[in-house]
């Protein structure tokens, strides 16, 4: 009913109506309507996310690592659950901000700025890179790779084939990769 109906437009008694149980026992489990979207933002997160068996640190070099990475990245961002989601926060979140929270507080995009930051700090030799440089790396790669097909996967322009989002993820790990080198004077610049 959130991402058909929107936040705003969903009533605990339609949700409870749907479910086929009355308020008391919505209430019972849970806490308000927040409660009920942040369970429901961390099962979408759960149904698109690669399975824990799934390695997500697969190749030889970094660039194939990441080309793999971002291949998985982009099929998570988007899924047509995903996508829904996005438009539900992006239309709704300036009345209800508790939106943003229930979506970032899930930890994905945490978990990838720490594991690409890692895998950049190991790939230009940069073991003692500050954490606060290689999340910021992270969080560009992720930007990158993930804004432009979104806007087009959500209506602006025609969604980018297979063949183009595989061309993209290459090409935007590359540039990321060459932009990465600059990490090292950064943070000297910083001390």
């Amino acid at each position: 009913m959130f991402l058909t109906e929107g936040y705003g437009s969903t009533s605990i008694e339609a949700v409870a109506r749907g479910a086929g149980v009355s308020k008391r026992t919505f209430y019972h489990r849970f806490k308000d309507k927040e409660a009920l979207f942040a369970a429901v933002v961390h099962r979408i997160i759960q149904q698109i996310r690669p399975p824990p068996e799934v390695s997500l640190l697969e190749g030889t070099t970094a660039h194939e690592i990441l080309c793999r990475l971002a291949g998985l990245v982009l099929r998570a961002a988007l899924a047509p659950r995903a996508i829904a989601l996005h438009r539900l926060v992006t239309a709704e979140s300036g009345r209800f901000p508790a939106l943003l929270r229930a979506v970032y507080s899930e930890g994905w995009s945490q978990e990838a700025a720490v594991l690409i930051g890692n895998l950049i700090a190991r790939e230009i030799k940069a073991e003692g890179l500050p954490v606060e440089l290689r999340v910021f790396a992270a969080e560009q790669f992720l930007t990158m790779l993930v804004g432009f097909p979104q806007r087009r996967a959500m209506g602006l322009g025609r969604p980018m084939s297979a063949k183009e989002l595989q061309r993209w993820a290459e090409s935007v790990t590359l540039l990321f990769l060459n932009g990465c080198k600059a990490l090292p004077e950064m943070a000297k610049a910083r001390r």
